[in-house]
């Protein structure tokens, strides 16, 4: 049922990006190039031959989108840094790009002077190219120190503003996609090994980075360091079932505590070490294909974050599956378990995102129970849509803010301690391996528009409404938002109907007038050459 109620004091309320996703001048200003620039200039690898070269052209347009940050009145924007941007080839010894960082200085500068919190992540998916090549990129220990420089980097020249770092979002894509499967850059396809070695490199760099933190930059820049990880929720298709029960908690420890549990306990989940190990017995291998921390590297690793972000879209029935005996085992058959939907459940668009808000209070009562309470944000929770027509009426995407928040204040009463929430995206943009074809912006684009005009969907005045009323306060009020918010989408819809039908008339007087002036050229060329023949 639906709670009315309110947010603490205090509550961050705020609206993320990622680099890759948005900035576009993927080659300009002394930028180097990273893996998805790689990745995506290779056919075949992202729907429609589509690339983030240009995205959304934020690199440019900093300060318009900062407008709609204010629009919106969020308390912060959640947004990354490119590790390339400002160190072209990923080494802080080779070469330092002042203008990529001017770039971010001036970013955090407008934020500010705009009352708007910067939380940054220093690292969503665009790993220096250069460092691909020379070294495997996740697959190299080397990583860890190259990844340190950067973050040091950070540190020192954003610090002093920025209190909020995030060291890695949604690792559990970067390995499991990019080294796994390959759907993602850098498109490797290492079965059974290469999503494991990745991941044990990353949660190595991200202890690294916490202690670079908390050793030299912490007493004088009074900040805070956490990890962003992403995780479905996993419910037992029969309740009553304890194999039903028992493979619900393995798919949530091999999504959410394959990462949070070295960190909050100083190991892999049991579970895990005692499935892959097994599977890698059965394939006749000396050791297990999931890497083992060291004593030392346990006691290093437990306790580094100070603040543990989660991202979450939607939820999973599952059940125990055994698969049989492979030569080749996988990540998705070593824990032995099969996903299931519920074809009542809401999906507007891709068919992995259905809308299942109870799930989020569940996984965030896990966190709580499993991590001892620890200090959460939200740092991505949304929804997207297929691109089929404009649609900025966006009904469905107002329901599932109103479903998804509203489970994490009754999670707030449940005791776990939540500070903040970020709604993904501020912007429709570039859909990694999906290309343009799916949009999670708050704000529609039109990228037929070489402007790349932001036109904001219903689901802006109905996210504003429910910052400004800090929750849900009563039942009139809340119902009134959403008849406001579909009244002033549909004005909307008509602006930007008559923006496209004059961008169209600009293109037509672009293309059509040089083209139809060129041919009058060569058709007189043509009669004067004729002309002086005759004569």
């Amino acid at each position: 049922s639906f709670y009315y109620g309110t947010f603490p004091a205090g509550f961050l309320w705020g609206v993320g990006s990622s680099a890759y996703q948005t900035e576009g001048a993927w080659d300009r200003d002394g930028k180097g190039p990273s893996i998805w620039d790689d990745f995506t200039h290779k056919k075949g690898k992202v729907f429609g031959n589509e690339t983030g070269d240009s995205a959304c052209d934020g690199y440019y347009k900093v300060k318009d989108d900062i407008q709609l940050l204010k629009e919106l009145k969020v308390n912060h924007y959640l947004f990354s840094i490119s590790w390339p941007r400002i160190m072209p080839t990923g080494i802080k010894a080779e070469q330092l790009n002042e203008k990529g960082i001017q770039f971010y200085n001036d970013t955090i500068n407008s934020l500010l002077e705009n009352n708007i919190i910067p939380i940054v992540s220093l690292y969503h998916w665009d790993l220096p190219q250069v460092l691909q090549e020379k070294y495997g990129g996740w697959q190299n220990i080397s990583m860890i120190n190259y990844f340190n420089d950067y973050a040091n980097l950070c540190f020192e020249k954003f610090g002093d503003r920025v209190k909020h770092w995030i060291t890695f979002s949604n690792p559990w894509a970067v390995a499991e996609q990019g080294y796994e499967t390959g759907e993602h850059a850098p498109g490797l396809k290492l079965g059974g090994c290469g999503a494991y070695k990745a991941a044990h490199h990353i949660i190595k760099t991200h202890a690294k980075v916490w202690h670079s933190y908390n050793n030299t930059w912490r007493s004088e820049q009074q900040g805070m360091v956490g990890i962003s990880l992403t995780s479905a929720w996993g419910e037992p298709v029969d309740p009553h079932s304890q194999t039903d029960r028992d493979a619900a908690e393995r798919y949530i420890q091999f999504h959410l505590g394959w990462f949070a549990n070295p960190i909050y306990k100083g190991d892999y989940p049991e579970v895990m070490k005692n499935y892959v190990g097994r599977k890698s017995a059965q394939q006749g291998l000396g050791t297990s294909r999931l890497p083992t921390f060291s004593v030392q590297e346990k006691t290093y690793i437990k306790g580094t974050s100070d603040f543990l972000g989660i991202g979450h879209f939607t939820t999973r029935y599952v059940l125990q599956k055994s698969f049989p005996f492979l030569q080749v085992c996988s990540y998705h058959t070593d824990p032995d378990l099969a996903e299931l939907v519920d074809p009542k459940w809401p999906a507007q668009g891709p068919k992995w995102l259905y809308s299942v808000p109870w799930g989020f209070r569940r996984l965030l009562n896990f966190v709580k129970t499993q991590y001892g309470n620890p200090l959460v944000y939200v740092t991505e929770n949304g929804v997207s849509e297929k691109v089929q027509f404009t649609q900025l009426c966006d009904e469905w995407r107002i329901e599932y803010l109103k479903g998804y928040i509203n489970e994490i204040l009754k999670a707030l009463n449940d005791g776990v301690n939540i500070r903040g929430y970020t709604a993904w995206s501020l912007l429709d943009k570039f859909e990694w391996n999906k290309g343009f074809s799916e949009r999670f912006g708050l704000y529609h684009i039109d990228f037929k528009n070489k402007n790349k005009p932001r036109y904001p969907k219903a689901s802006v005045d109905y996210y504003k409404k429910i910052i400004s009323a800090n929750g849900f306060p009563n039942s009139r009020e809340v119902e009134n938002w959403y008849q406001k918010a579909m009244d002033t989408c549909s004005t909307t819809h008509q602006l930007l109907a008559t923006d496209s039908l004059i961008a169209q008339m600009e293109m037509v007087t672009e293309i059509v007038l040089p083209t139809v002036f060129t041919l009058c050229i060569l058709i007189s060329v043509v009669l004067l050459i004729s002309c002086l023949r005759n004569h």
